[in-house]
């Protein structure tokens, strides 16, 4: 993949919209324990290393595919889950616009970084 900037944009800002959905999901819904809250800081740094540090390398964009298919399962389960978006449940939030806005950026971004990340594994196999 000749240009890195797209897929590390669009990396960057899965974990920001990441982290966001985290702490709205801490702070409105029934906090969390301290190994969920070390996992949840563990991924975001091992995504951000794939991202920044082992870019354009076979381990960067395979971390960042993983990455993004972990955040697309998050908008998956408050969409199917109990307390869903669909039923209404999300209305109760403190702050339903910002929970759904975040779920359909992370949504956009992930979708966009496992794409590109394919694309570049598909390209460093061709070589």
């Amino acid at each position: 993949m000749k240009n890195l900037a797209p897929l590390t944009v669009a990396s960057l800002l899965s974990i920001v919209f990441m982290t966001f959905h985290l702490t709205d999901d801490i702070i409105y819904h029934g906090g969390m324990r301290p190994i969920g809250f070390v996992v949840s800081v563990l991924i975001p740094v091992v995504w951000l290393y794939g991202t920044l540090v082992l870019a354009g390398r076979p381990a960067g964009y395979i971390i960042i595919a993983l990455g993004s298919l972990l955040t697309l399962v998050i908008p998956v389960v408050h969409v199917m889950g109990a307390g869903a978006v669909v039923n209404g449940g999300i209305a109760k939030s403190g702050v339903p616009f910002f929970f759904v806005w975040t779920l359909m950026a992370l949504s956009v971004t992930s979708t966009f970084s496992l794409v590109l990340s394919l694309v570049g594994l598909w390209t460093l196999r061709r070589r």
